[in-house]
């Protein structure tokens, strides 16, 4: 049964609307087909914002958009903050206030679920998404149920991937993350999490910010350096929008942005990403 996940319902009011494109009515989009070939993944990664305070809103608007439904089941994981109540609550208020979803969530911490019941939760929803916190503890969580193998074949069956921060390096090869702050708050210093690999790069959220005073875009730009990794770093208020074999970078606040970082002669380059409404070839932003 599916209340042995704690899965949760809670019925909402209205339809989302676009998000914010830079150039192009809200009512002018049209989803990329990469050759003759239509791939189906989907993935919103937010870099950071506060979904309760509606900073995020439009960014959450597209990620409705992109199932296609009237009312989308909406699957909340708030593995990286614990199983939080209050994020749950949050989400709820959001997707089931403003949004029109039907909204779950999906608790992976105090009684595991089984196999059949992470599979019937993830792959009958029309949208995942993933909250903040503690990249490095939801990581190894997924991996011991299983539940990374389960969000890729939701990837592959074209149901929306989403998330912010946590929620957001978690698709890429690897995240810029501040997981050892929750271990060792008085000494810590940011790692690279190894996360899902959908999208080939490794990705730094709030770009623009810091944690503890430590400067995400100054951190991030040495490991890309180090690791010799291709890097992408989202600001709050901003997200890469993944779909179908193209990108595009939307935003919820004026000045935010994405960026993409790659080391070249012992140098580190870092390339304001264009936003714009067309999408662009994933496979060209992810060359050095």
């Amino acid at each position: 049964m599916l209340d042995s996940v704690q899965v949760e319902y809670t019925r909402m009011s209205k339809m989302a609307a676009l998000a914010v494109f830079p150039g192009r009515p809200a009512n002018d989009l049209a989803a990329p087909r990469v050759g003759d070939r239509f791939h189906m993944g989907k993935i919103v990664a937010i870099g950071g914002g506060d979904f309760r305070t509606g900073e995020t809103l439009a960014l959450d608007r597209e990620v409705v958009r992109l199932t296609g439904t009237s009312r989308p089941r909406a699957l909340f994981i708030p593995t990286a903050s614990s199983d939080s109540v209050e994020d749950w609550e949050a989400f709820r208020a959001a997707y089931g206030g403003e949004l029109g979803c039907d909204a779950y969530v999906l608790n992976l911490l105090t009684v595991p679920p089984s196999s059949r019941e992470l599979a019937e939760a993830i792959l009958s929803s029309d949208l995942v998404y993933v909250g903040g916190g503690n990249t490095l503890k939801m990581m190894r969580r997924w991996r011991k149920l299983g539940v990374d193998l389960l969000l890729r074949q939701a990837y592959d069956r074209g149901i929306v991937l989403s998330g912010v921060s946590a929620g957001a390096i978690c698709w890429f090869r690897y995240g810029h993350s501040d997981s050892m702050s929750f271990y060792r708050p008085e000494a810590w210093s940011y790692i690279r999490v190894e996360g899902m690999g959908l999208i080939d790069a490794t990705a730094c959220p709030h770009y623009d910010g810091d944690t503890a005073g430590v400067k995400r875009a100054t951190d991030f730009q040495e490991m890309v350096k180090r690791r010799g990794d291709l890097g992408i770093g989202i600001d709050n208020c901003c997200a890469l929008e993944v779909v179908d074999g193209g990108y595009r970078v939307i935003v919820s606040r004026t000045g935010a942005g994405a960026y993409k970082l790659y080391a070249r002669a012992g140098e580190i380059t870092a390339e304001s990403i264009p936003q714009s409404a067309d999408f662009a070839p994933l496979a060209d932003l992810l060359q050095k």
